[in-house]
């Protein structure tokens, strides 16, 4: 059963409360909710509902990922599956998956997203997807202890530890950075 819309709408409710500063922005995710039919499948191509991982290490340093599909060098994260019943998990799940993470010591630094962030995505005719936006629900993660990544091979092609001040999104690495 895909994650629910109440607890979509939940998340960002809570999210909202602590970032009014957002709402605007984010009211397209309302938006959704109250007229798409399902906002965690990637066929819906008004936008649709996506998680992401900030994996600190002891250093305080950022897993980045080289993204094969888009070529360049991104946080972790993807598409929720039907599998996922909430935000944090399928962000977990993307996380150990493409970092190859299974069995490691990983902690949700907090239960809430620490960053939404809707963001276009180009078309891609190989996956007959047009042009769309995904509503990314971001949470940080600490990593317990070092450990090995062994990339997922068909999605990803390199990382690398970064220091977090190499964040694109300001808002992000504001907040990463208050986290710290």
């Amino acid at each position: 059963m895909p994650i629910s819309h109440a607890h979509i709408r939940t998340v960002t409710t809570v999210y909202l409360d602590a970032h009014r500063e957002e709402k605007r922005n984010l009211e397209p995710v309302f938006d959704l909710l109250d007229t798409a039919g399902e906002i965690t499948s990637r066929k819906e191509m008004r936008g649709h509902v996506t998680a992401g991982a900030i994996l600190l290490d002891a250093d305080g340093r950022v897993l980045h990922i080289h993204h094969n599909a888009l070529g360049k060098w991104l946080l972790p994260g993807g598409h929720v599956e039907d599998t996922d019943t909430t935000l944090a998990e399928a962000a977990l799940r993307e996380l150990i998956e493409e970092a190859g993470l299974e069995g490691v010591a990983i902690s949700l630094a907090h239960p809430e997203p620490i960053h939404i962030d809707i963001h276009p995505i180009p078309a891609n005719p190989a996956k007959g997807e047009e042009d769309h936006q995904h509503i990314d629900y971001r949470f940080l993660f600490r990593l317990d202890r070092d450990a090995d990544v062994t990339l997922q091979e068909e999605e990803v092609s390199g990382y690398a530890w970064k220091n977090v001040d190499v964040i694109e999104d300001d808002t992000l690495r504001n907040r990463v950075l208050a986290y710290l």
